[in-house]
This record gives structure tokens, sequence and C-alpha cells, in this order.
């Protein structure tokens, strides 16, 4: 076995002692552009939640509107009674979701009230169609339609209760 010692001052030593860490420098400036790199990202992170959140109200707006026309589909059709003044539209969207008997069995058209992706909350605008077609007020006779009670304003630049 052979034993080998350097000795302190030799240029290798120098060399190895240089490359050991990060000068302060170069520290600060890598920090200083994963800054700039965060920021320009937070953004696009904002943006893309916004789009997503869009796009589940669309959805939920297409399925509750979908189910109020599958409701007075049936009722014109006969399949169960409805109120007279009702036009053959639901009295609520709590109906749409216990469902009503028809020859025995419930029929069903939502499983639950969506969750309003802008507000938080199951709680939606609803108009009859005895309701002027801008009212933010229920007439309180059947719903005829559902909006967004958000006061926020689309990527697109319309209203959230305006869809």
């Amino acid at each position: 076995m052979e034993f080998r010692f350097t000795n302190p001052a030799s240029p290798m030593r120098k060399v190895r002692a240089r490359e050991r860490g990060l000068t302060l420098i170069e520290l600060i400036v890598t920090v200083f552009i994963l800054s700039i790199l965060a920021s320009a990202a937070i953004p696009v992170v904002r943006f893309q939640v916004k789009r997503q959140k869009e796009e589940i109200l669309r959805h939920d707006l297409w399925e509750m509107r979908a189910a109020i026309d599958a409701y007075k589909d049936a009722a014109d059709r006969g399949a169960f009674q409805t109120k007279v003044d009702s036009d053959g539209y639901p009295p609520d969207l709590e109906t749409l979701v216990k469902g009503v008997d028809v020859q025995g069995k419930k029929l069903r058209f939502l499983r639950k009230i969506p969750i309003d992706p802008m507000t938080g909350k199951a709680s939606w605008g609803l108009r009859s169609n005895q309701d002027s077609p801008d009212s933010t007020s229920w007439g309180g006779q059947n719903v005829f339609d559902v909006y967004s009670k958000s006061d926020g304003t689309a990527l697109d630049g319309t209203k959230y209760s305006t869809w």
C-alpha cells in the first residue's frame, strides 16, 4: 500500500477549492432569474384556472337547462300533472332532483343541483317564463331558465350572469 501526501499549496488543491460552491453573486443572479420566471408563470396559471371555471359553468348551465327542457317535454306529453299556470315548467330546481311520480316510478331529471364555480354556492339565479329576459328577480311561478349570480366578467368580456 502506498500513501501519497499532497502539498496543501499545490496547484491542484487551489483549483479544487475554487470549484467547491457558488459565489454570492452567482446565487443572487440565479434567484433573480427564477423570480422572473415565476412572476411570468403566475398570470398564465390564473388564466388557466379562470378558463376551467368557465368551462364548468358552461357545462352546469347546459346540464340544468337540458333537465328543464326534459321536464317540459315530459309534461307536454302528459307523463305527469303540472300546475295550470306553470306552462309545463318545473316549480323549482329541487323538483328536478327529487323527481316526479310517473306510473308509480320516480322520474328524475338531475342527480344534484351543481355548485356555481364562480360563487362557490349551489345558489342559482332563476327566471320564470313570466319574467322579463333580463330580470334579476324570480317571480316564483316556475323555472324557465337559470343563470349564475356572479357579477364577474368572463375572459370574452361578457358577464357570467348573461350566459
